[in-house]
């Protein structure tokens, strides 16, 4: 890891880094390598792994991605220490024969969320960020709990490491006192390593066609749409905590997870 920055230098993934060393609300800093957030990690080289288990004291893998995508993209690299638990916690709903999405396939529309002209793109995509929480609660609480753990570090990630690790990020990052504008910051610092993000989807067939019908800025993470999603947070369930608290979050878990989080 890069003592200098959050990010985390991996030969097989490019959106990897620390949400540690962020500001907090009472002027502290929360706690590096306790939890980290990626993109896919299927590309993990043997030294990559190497450096997330054993020197990083890598855990916990929370996967986020839907069940088609594991399916298609397989588990990775990760799967094979026996040091790494996985939890596999999609975001979108689950019903009938096919999981996740219609026919088992990908809709790349809710997989990576892009902006249309024709509407509002600041409310389209909160509007996939509502839906996480209006489809999973039970994964989205589910997910905080895993990270929350303290048998060593945990990570979260999905495909681009971008809209649903940008919401779980976010939230466990309110829980544990960082200040918005750090939550915000967190959120657009995906923008930095876009084009290598983008690259790395094109290689997949699981989502290139998708990628290519659209111009690549469409999918940077805008500051104004993780700032959207926690004001109307604010303003229907009283902030994060008091949606999570309306699904079962209680108070040993926000000191759980403070206790990874916080000096």
């Amino acid at each position: 890891m890069n003592e200098m920055t959050r990010w985390i230098d991996l030969e097989g993934a490019v959106n990897v880094r620390d949400l540690g060393g962020l500001p907090t609300r009472d002027g502290g800093l929360t706690r590096r390598g306790r939890i980290f957030r990626a993109d896919n990690l299927q590309g993990l080289t043997p030294a990559d792994v190497s450096l997330l288990v054993s020197e990083l004291n890598l855990r916990h893998v929370v996967d986020l991605r839907s069940t088609p995508e594991v399916s298609l993209e397989g588990p990775g690299p990760l799967t094979l220490a026996p040091e790494v638990t996985h939890h596999h916690l999609t975001l979108f709903a689950e019903g009938g024969r096919h999981t996740d999405v219609e026919a088992g396939s990908i809709d790349g529309d809710r997989v990576l969320p892009w902006q249309e002209r024709i509407i509002d793109e600041d409310l389209r995509v909160t509007g996939f960020y509502f839906g996480y929480l209006r489809d999973r609660p039970d994964a989205v609480v589910a997910a905080l709990r895993t990270m929350a753990r303290d048998d060593g570090a945990a990570l979260v990630h999905c495909a681009a490491g971008k809209d649903r690790t940008g919401v779980l990020s976010a939230l466990a990052l309110e829980v544990a006192g960082a200040t918005r504008a750090a939550i915000v910051d967190d959120y657009v610092a995906t923008g930095e390593r876009l084009e290598l993000i983008l690259k790395r989807l094109r290689a997949s067939s699981t989502y290139r066609d998708d990628l290519d019908s659209r111009p690549a800025d469409d999918h940077r993470p805008r500051a104004r749409y993780i700032e959207q999603f926690l004001s109307v947070l604010d303003d229907r369930f009283d902030g994060p905590m008091g949606w999570l608290h309306g699904h079962g979050w209680t108070e040993a878990d926000t000191a759980a997870l403070n206790a990874r989080l916080r000096d």
